[in-house]
């Protein structure tokens, strides 16, 4: 991780991690509460919260467009609170739901925290020119338009929060381990390439293994086996 002095938004300092640095931080996590699992499995993100955190997730009723907030004082992370809309509906679509936004949430206190209690001991200053920060009430407000992990618009600190939503809810050692056997090994190296006709039953495989939304699984098959591994052999 690097720290740079910010030029603009909320924050005085804005934080740079290298992707691996985003799997060692989950890993860490996990690890360190004793709830990386040793096989592919569902990732318990409530359970971690309370243990990691001593925080109980709420959910509550949230303005229109606002998934869920991060509260913090002075000594970091104080609640987490999700929109009660998420679960409309019920079923596994909507606890997969839940899980990817409380994922969200742990990726702003795992990687955020120390940035935010720190500048709120020092003045919060401009935290007010933001709108996904509501400085009065020292959260971090997460929004529908702000939910994509692949776009990245300028806030930084959403964007990095959600790389934690794979990381933390597919762990890297376990994905590998549960699409082995639709891994194909080719060159003078043996490297494992994913092929492109063999993506869709990955991305499903995982959905399954970990229960989350094909979306979320889709982006880890990207992110750990890029389409362009593939082509990159055969030039």
């Amino acid at each position: 991780m690097e720290t740079f002095r910010a030029r603009s938004g909320p924050f005085m300092d804005q934080y740079y991690y290298h992707p691996d640095d985003f799997e060692s931080i989950a890993a860490d996590a996990l690890r360190g509460v004793g709830l990386l699992p040793s096989a592919p499995e569902p990732i318990r993100v409530d359970r971690f919260i309370e243990k990691a955190f001593d925080i109980v997730p709420r959910y509550e009723t949230l303005p229109a467009g606002l998934l869920g907030f991060t509260g913090f004082g002075p000594q970091g992370a104080e609640e987490i609170v999700v929109s009660e809309e998420l679960s409309e509906g019920g079923g596994r679509t909507a606890e997969r739901r839940i899980n990817s936004t409380l994922a969200h949430e742990v990726g702003h206190v795992l990687l955020h925290g120390r940035l935010f209690t720190l500048q709120l001991r020092t003045g919060i200053g401009s935290l007010m020119e933001e709108v996904d920060l509501d400085a009065a009430n020292k959260t971090i407000l997460c929004r529908d338009d702000n939910a994509n992990a692949r776009r990245y618009d300028g806030r930084w600190w959403e964007y990095q929060a959600n790389q934690m939503i794979g990381t933390l809810l597919l762990p890297r050692p376990l994905v590998m381990k549960a699409i082995d056997h639709l891994i194909t090994f080719r060159g003078q190296l043996g490297i494992g390439i994913l092929e492109s006709d063999r993506r869709d039953e990955a991305v499903q495989s995982l959905a399954e293994a970990f229960d989350v939304n094909p979306m979320v699984a889709q982006i880890r098959v990207e992110q750990i086996h890029p389409e362009s591994e593939g082509r990159q052999l055969t030039l």
